[in-house]
């Protein structure tokens, strides 16, 4: 059944099974996710930021326009969300060391409190999960095999 549906050529009723599995997965996990950041009184674009700020990679300064660049947001949209942040007491921001023209973001005991309480309810989760979505992404992996 290649191409049916008016699909492209290729795809097969099964990769929109597969496809549709796996957008599933992740959907419930970020409901479950804006659940729990709500849960305890976060929106849940604050607790992304929290969680972006707390897992840069090693060596990556903590900057409003990389907070900007992982949250997939405009650098005054990231300004206006650390400002918030700021007034809630889960975020402080430092003139560099290294740099005064740059400000750096950390997270206040605050913000390290709220952030460990969500990131272990979030490994809870994904763990419980893991094996599903491990699941789905073979058979999406292995489907892939055939082209």
């Amino acid at each position: 059944m290649a191409g049916s549906a008016g699909g492209p050529k290729g795809l097969e009723e099964g990769d929109y099974r597969r496809l549709s599995a796996f957008r599933y997965a992740l959907r419930r996990f970020l409901a479950f996710s804006e659940d729990e950041a709500r849960r305890v009184g976060l929106t849940p674009r604050q607790h992304q930021a929290l969680l972006s700020l707390r897992g840069l990679p090693e060596g990556q300064k903590p900057t409003i326009g990389v907070l900007a660049e992982r949250l997939l947001i405009r650098p005054h949209s990231a300004l206006e969300l650390v400002g918030r942040l700021e007034a809630a007491g889960l975020v402080a921001r430092s003139a560099d060391p290294e740099d005064g023209r740059n400000v750096l973001l950390s997270l206040t005991r605050s913000g390290e409190a709220a952030l460990a309480a969500l990131s272990a309810s979030h490994l809870a989760e994904i763990r419980q999960s893991a094996p599903h979505l491990i699941d789905i992404l073979r058979r999406i992996a292995k489907s892939d095999d055939r082209a």
